[in-house]
């Protein structure tokens, strides 16, 4: 039954695509630096949390 099939996939990828020749991106962010400015942002938002509302007024 199998040989009746006449539609063939690509036996290396397996219908993988990769689009890593697209674009590449001149700004490039190591993981533990994500890790640093979402901490600094969350210290900005807690700070300004607590004592924005006189700065703002």
């Amino acid at each position: 039954m199998a040989k009746d099939n006449k539609i063939r996939m690509p036996s290396g990828q397996g219908g993988i695509t990769r689009y890593f020749d697209e674009s590449i991106s001149k700004v490039e962010f190591s993981p533990g630096m994500v890790i640093v400015i979402a901490v600094v942002i969350m210290v900005i938002v807690i700070l300004l949390h607590q004592f924005g509302l006189g700065i703002f007024t």
